[in-house]
């Protein structure tokens, strides 16, 4: 698959203007800051956005797309969310990551073989990352063995939690 055709990630979401000139507030949501370095190209909606400048802001970044260059601009863009290609091939260096837009709806079978339900959700969280299944109950990604399987009722993610993580 040639780099323009990787699959779209989501990467943030325009929260709101910053300013008269067209600047906007981006609130990431991967750790990968480069996504809004200048020079990045993000989508925004069905349009494509250069990125001509960002900076860190509060936890989010302030952020001037080519082409965005007011005040009502920057307001039309207010709550979309923004995509970006997915790093494919031998620079990602994590041929076996696991991608939050793969870990929803997949069914969670511990390594007894008992499915303990889907994934409806991937909380963020210091210490480890947590699956949310649909049971509520909330299985850390380092209890993840392996990576995705092929499954009866599409992919499965195996886990090995310790007894008494999740109820029987």
């Amino acid at each position: 698959m040639a780099a323009d055709e990787s699959p779209l990630l989501e990467v943030g979401r325009i929260t709101k203007p910053h300013g008269l000139r067209g600047e906007v507030l981006v609130s990431l949501s991967t750790t990968e800051f480069s996504r809004v370095a200048p020079g990045s190209v993000l989508r925004a909606g069905d349009e494509d956005f250069i990125v001509v400048s960002s900076t860190p802001h509060h936890q989010r970044w302030i952020v001037d797309f080519e082409g965005v260059d007011s005040r009502e601009a920057a307001e039309a863009l207010q709550g979309t969310v923004i995509r970006a290609r997915a790093k494919l091939g031998a620079d990602d260096g994590e041929e076996d990551a696991l991608w939050v837009h793969d870990l929803i709806g997949t069914t969670v079978v511990d390594v007894g073989g008992r499915a303990r339900g889907r994934v409806v959700a991937v909380v963020a969280n210091p210490a480890s990352d947590l699956l949310e299944l649909e049971s509520g109950e909330l299985v850390p990604l380092r209890f993840v063995v392996g990576g995705l399987e092929p499954g009866p009722d599409g992919p499965t993610l195996r886990i090995d939690p310790p007894e008494g993580l999740l109820s029987d």
